[in-house]
């Protein structure tokens, strides 16, 4: 009906704008339509930004033999690269406020 077509709309839209649940689910959605190829294509760009619920995914289509071990293994070294990329990230941060708390008690 108009409300799944809604919620289509607006998982493609944030989809497109880099958000990584809404592209998962819009793999789902390929997945209960019968369009695995598709649905593969969302999980992969998905599991390269570090979601791991596409990655299972990617990895259960591997196993039913929809994904080429090859297209698995790629996804697979991008999205601990990107699990990886967020940690080092979260970690500076967590260490520059850490720093600017010390900084700040020492003025005091």
């Amino acid at each position: 009906g108009r409300d799944a077509q809604k919620r289509l709309y607006h998982l493609e839209e944030a989809a497109i704008g880099g958000h990584t649940k809404a592209r998962h689910d819009l793999g789902v959605h390929e997945v209960y339509q019968g369009r695995i190829e598709r649905a593969a294509r969302h999980f992969i760009i998905s599991a390269n930004l570090g979601h791991d619920a596409s990655l299972k995914a990617l990895r259960e289509l591997r196993a039913a033999g929809e994904v080429s071990c090859e297209d698995f293994v790629t996804a697979f070294r991008a999205h601990q690269a990107a699990v990886n990329a967020t940690k080092s990230r979260q970690r500076a941060e967590a260490i520059a406020i850490g720093a600017m708390q010390i900084v700040g008690k020492s003025r005091s």
